[in-house]
């Protein structure tokens, strides 16, 4: 009789040992321990056979044997389905229809800035980028604005803490400066980015804003070059019906100085709210480069001459997009930023 309970305790640790990787081996596993011709049935024939005071515990090993292979398959089989989910949910579904996902958008600034870069480019601009964080040098005496010269009056500069001499840009006028004492003519360049003036925020004015600046030297410049290449711009940017007009202006690094007015986009140059009912709307400001700006960077002013232009991006971008304060522009406003998602 030790032999059948040696058996049956044999049959206990196979089923426990039993380790079926795929479906073909857990059914083979169900018909040899669980199906209807299971070596366990036959067993169950001995009992007979097994004295009376062994039956019981025969007949409960047996149970324990059916137990264990059942509660053994119902394991497998489980593993098996979630292993066989997962598969599934890693397979890609190329008949799908797509996941909707929100569209962002471009920021007026940065559409503007492109606009402008795109229109120069065309005529043989290249763009340079330089620090934000200058030296007073650059800055501004580059740019014959030395010490006590009264024009720093016109800008309110950041000055970094305990520094007389480093600051944060008050305009793009020092990447011109740092091309010109690094380049030869002749330089065609334009300048784009952030620059700071230390002015109280309203809906007109900010303590950042963006400029695009831009420097032409070579031999024989004149302000008819400058003229033409402003009004190529304004046809570009506005229409090709844009009038211009210059007005003497004054700016420590060129003279003769302009600013530039180009006729309303808006009504037509009929007169509108945006252009004070003068039909005029002022965009930048330009002039020849200064003999001095040019002796200071190292360039001979008998040999070379240049224009030089400016104009701030926000004021371009709020008049394109009819924007009235130029808070909006910083304060990143999902609800604001969403209109300009159709703009290119």
């Amino acid at each position: 009789m030790a032999e059948i309970f040696e058996t049956v305790e044999k049959i206990l640790v196979d089923i426990a040992a039993a380790q079926p990787t795929n479906a073909e081996e857990l059914e083979q596993f169900r018909i040899k321990y669980i199906g209807t011709k299971n070596i366990i049935k036959p067993l169950s024939k001995e009992i007979r056979n097994i004295p009376n005071e062994q039956r019981k515990d025969f007949g409960q090993l047996l149970n324990k044997v059916k137990k264990s292979a059942e509660d053994k398959f119902q394991s497998l089989q489980s593993g098996m389905e979630a292993g066989a989910e997962d598969a599934a949910g890693d397979e890609i579904d190329l008949s799908a229809p797509p996941s909707s996902m929100p569209l962002g958008s471009r920021h007026p600034i940065s559409i503007t800035m492109n606009r402008i870069i795109d229109i120069f480019s065309r005529i043989g601009f290249v763009v340079e980028e330089e620090r934000e964080i200058e030296d007073d040098w650059h800055n501004f005496t580059a740019m014959n604005t030395p010490e006590d010269h009264p024009a720093r009056d016109m800008q309110d500069t950041y000055y970094l803490k305990d520094s007389t001499s480093m600051l944060l840009r008050t305009h793009t006028s020092s990447v011109q400066a740092r091309v010109m004492t690094s380049q030869k003519p002749p330089i065609r360049i334009i300048a784009p980015g952030r620059v700071y003036r230390n002015e109280t925020i309203s809906a007109r004015s900010h303590c950042q804003f963006h400029q695009v600046e831009g420097l032409y030297i070579d031999k024989n410049v004149s302000f008819a070059d400058l003229k033409q290449t402003l009004f190529y711009f304004a046809q570009e940017m506005y229409g090709v019906d844009s009038k211009i007009r210059l007005r003497p202006s004054y700016f420590p690094f060129t003279e003769p100085s302009a600013e530039m007015d180009v006729s309303c986009f808006i009504c037509d140059a009929k007169g509108c709210n945006v252009c004070k009912y003068t039909g005029w709307v002022e965009i930048l400001g330009c002039g020849m480069v200064d003999p001095q700006v040019l002796e200071n960077c190292g360039i001979d002013s008998k040999e070379y001459t240049g224009f030089a232009f400016g104009m701030g991006i926000e004021r371009q971008a709020m008049m394109l997009y009819d924007i009235n304060d130029i808070r909006l522009l910083f304060e990143n406003d999902v609800r604001f930023l969403k209109q300009f998602q159709s703009a290119i």
